[in-house]
């Protein structure tokens, strides 16, 4: 999908449960002291106490509708992008609509859209796609995560790693305005399959004949093919990506990248001539939250005034499956 269309980031907002620094996580798991920010580069993530994603990404979107001067009552769709959920059924978005004020009295259809980590960037890009000023002039894109319920304690790698977030986003169709959206792409590369997965829990290994095991029903990660399958594939999408849009990586003046991991961000530098400011980078004070990285990291850039309204922004990630994606846009 490659063609400038008249789509604008109107509002955002954002909900985070009580923070954990690295040393009381350290200290809660038995793990040496200074371990997590040395290995995984994080200083500090958030956990959920008595939150949920429904509740969270409910209160996000208040804050967004705020923001915009808006109620649910001017969204014309929900959308959930986001790897994490509260049921197995009914769908993610529907929670968050019930949570929300107002989410009994309006009735925008509220669907799901899941891509693990770049779940936010899927539903941006199909918003481009609906956003026609007819049906649709302004949709709700929630990705709420709570990674801490499934990761297992007893594996340093990931329990170090991930954060709990929630962000609101409201898209909409402008045509008189300077943002616009100018391409959106993914790709899959299904040999990395298996590298990230929690294989417990769906049908393949149900609970109806499968007990619960802690390794089995938590977060899996094989960071080093995730990273060797990352370097190999991340030349030939950034090709295809730019390709006819007159633009490449290192003419892109803001790089958002999702929150992968400490060496997960290193890639990007490894293999293309970056300038020191030009990648932008949360991981440290939040973790990898899934779906909720990149908006967070945006959230915070717009926040603290690193990105500007007419500033090209590239937002890019991978997710398990093993996918590559991105969306350029102007802000």
């Amino acid at each position: 999908m490659k063609t400038n269309k008249p789509v604008k980031i109107v509002a955002m907002g954002k909900y985070l449960p009580k923070a954990l620094s690295s040393e009381e996580l350290e200290n809660n798991l038995g793990f040496t002291l200074g371990w997590s920010e040395r290995y995984s580069g994080v200083k500090n993530r958030h956990q959920v106490t008595f939150e949920h994603n429904g509740y969270m990404g409910a209160r996000a979107s208040e804050i967004a509708l705020e923001k915009a001067n808006m109620t649910l009552g001017n969204i014309d769709l929900i959308i959930s992008g986001g790897a994490t959920f509260d049921y197995v059924i009914p769908n993610q978005a529907s929670v968050i609509k019930e949570e929300m004020k107002g989410g009994n009295k309006y009735h925008p259809p509220a669907i799901d859209i899941d891509s693990t980590c770049l779940s936010f960037l899927a539903a941006l890009n199909q918003c481009a796609s609906l956003l026609d000023g007819d049906q649709y002039k302004n949709i709700l894109i929630v990705s709420t995560e709570v990674s801490s319920k499934g990761l297992n304690p007893n594996n340093r790698e990931t329990s170090t790693l991930f954060g709990d977030a929630a962000v609101a986003v409201i898209v909409q169709h402008a045509p008189n305005s300077d943002s616009f959206f100018i391409k959106g792409g993914q790709r899959t590369y299904s040999e990395g399959v298996n590298n990230a997965i929690i294989k417990g829990g769906g049908i393949k290994h149900h609970f109806s004949t499968t007990p619960y095991d802690e390794k089995l029903h938590s977060f899996e990660m094989r960071g080093k093919q995730l990273l060797k399958l990352a370097k190999q594939k991340l030349p030939e999408f950034m090709d295809w990506f730019f390709e006819g849009t007159g633009m490449s990586l290192e003419k892109t003046p803001i790089i958002i990248p999702h929150q992968a991991s400490k060496m997960g961000l290193v890639i990007l530098d490894s293999l293309y001539n970056l300038k020191p400011d030009q990648v932008k980078s949360t991981l440290s004070k939040y973790g990898n939250c899934i779906a909720a990285s990149i908006p967070l990291t945006l959230h915070d850039c717009i926040e603290n005034g690193e990105v500007k309204r007419g500033d090209t922004c590239f937002l890019v990630g991978t997710s398990a499956g093993f996918s590559i994606g991105g969306t350029l846009i102007v802000y």
